[in-house]
């Protein structure tokens, strides 16, 4: 995988102007080599993980609990799906450093001793306070280890320290407090009937996977449509999310809205909800696409050949196109040539007449332009 990521320099600016911003991140399937701790390999399916910054983990709850920080620029979490857990759906582990890196040094590979210090380091944490794993997972522990060590050895390079064993593929939107807060109280929601007590919690590819939950997070913050769960499996199987696709989508709904057709939008029930409900439209300056391989060296993960597929027809489905184009087109993932893309999406949104049929909408519509084209302006000027 060809990396692609921000400079060092681009990615604090990019902090100190949208500090609120949540990343989709689609991690290809996983591979360990044997000899120490537990033999894990996955699927093609790969994994997903959603990253907020500006979030943090409430540690003193004693379970997986969030809230907005107060120094949003400055910490963040990454919430994951793992059909391990049964009283809780999702977990938080803190980042960004630790979710991709684990407590390995900068630049640093993937050792034996630094694959136990980021366990370690993750108990010390709390990474798993109050998560309980199904009963059935404890029969694969290896002789003389702990149930709470195996759900830490059983975990890394999934729940946290991605990067130790997975190529990872970002898709990153800026957000505001106020949406921030929406997708806190709602994942907040989701495991609150799951830590009480009154369900538990059973991981389905079709109908309730860490695709869902990521989506569905997203979409109350007025990104897209919510996916339903819990649907019969016959209809589930025609459409579901999967991490790859999400990753394209995200990027492309974050970019591509025809953003200087109002009626458009308006038509667009999901757009038109976060205008009204939000101020604020999926399509914003600073929605980029990152690309990251497993890191090297690695003496405990092999990292040749990771697999992660579409769920797509694989003659002619879209998003394999959709996919080299997104890495292709410097747009989607260099800060700078995105900031001059979105420079002329908004000036042809406002040099073209209104045919919006509400008033509101379309009042709401020009001060969402007027604000994000002024906060190119005041990034540029910054960058440039």
């Amino acid at each position: 995988m060809t990396q692609k990521a921000l400079t060092p320099a681009a990615e604090a600016l990019y902090h100190r102007m949208f500090p609120y911003y949540a990343e989709l991140t689609a991690l290809t399937g996983i591979k360990k080599k044997p000899g120490d701790g537990v033999n894990l390999n996955s699927g093609i399916g790969g994994h997903l993980l959603l990253y907020l910054n500006g979030v943090r983990r409430n540690r003193e709850a004693g379970y997986p609990t969030l809230e907005l920080s107060q120094t949003p620029g400055q910490s963040g979490v990454g919430i994951s799906v793992n059909s391990h857990y049964r009283n809780a759906v999702w977990t938080a582990a803190d980042g960004p450093e630790f979710l991709w890196r684990g407590a390995l040094a900068p630049g640093a590979g993937v050792t034996r001793e630094g694959y136990h210090r980021t366990q370690e380091h993750a108990k010390a944490l709390g990474t798993l306070d109050g998560v309980e794993f199904h009963p059935e997972l404890f029969r694969l522990k290896p002789p003389g280890m702990t149930d709470h060590d195996y759900m830490y050895e059983i975990s890394i390079a999934t729940d946290y320290a991605a990067r130790f064993g997975r190529d990872i593929l970002r898709a990153r939107v800026p957000l505001d407090a106020t949406r921030m807060a929406a997708i806190v109280n709602y994942l907040n929601e989701v495991n609150a009937p799951y830590r009480a007590g009154k369900k538990i919690f059973n991981w389905r590819v079709l109908n309730n996977n860490c695709a869902h939950l990521t989506h569905n997070a997203l979409a109350a913050a007025g990104i897209w449509a919510p996916w339903p769960t819990g649907q019969f499996f016959a209809f589930a199987a025609f459409g579901f999310p999967v991490p790859k696709n999400e990753f394209v989508d995200l990027v492309l709904r974050a970019n591509d809205l025809p953003l200087a057709d109002a009626q458009a939008i308006h038509d667009d029930q999901a757009a038109r909800r976060a205008l009204l409900e939000f101020g604020a439209l999926p399509m914003a300056p600073g929605a980029l696409a990152f690309a990251e391989p497993a890191i090297q060296p690695n003496e405990l993960y092999d990292t040749e050949g990771l697999k992660l597929i579409f769920y797509d027809n694989p003659f002619w489905g879209p998003y394999r196109g959709r996919l080299a184009r997104i890495l292709r087109e410097p747009r989607y993932f260099d800060l700078r040539a995105n900031l001059l893309h979105f420079e002329g999406v908004y000036a042809d949104a406002l040099a073209r007449p209104r045919r919006a049929r509400s008033a509101e909408f379309n009042r709401l519509y020009d001060k969402f332009i007027a604000r994000e084209a002024a906060k190119v302006s005041e990034v540029k000027h910054v960058l440039f």
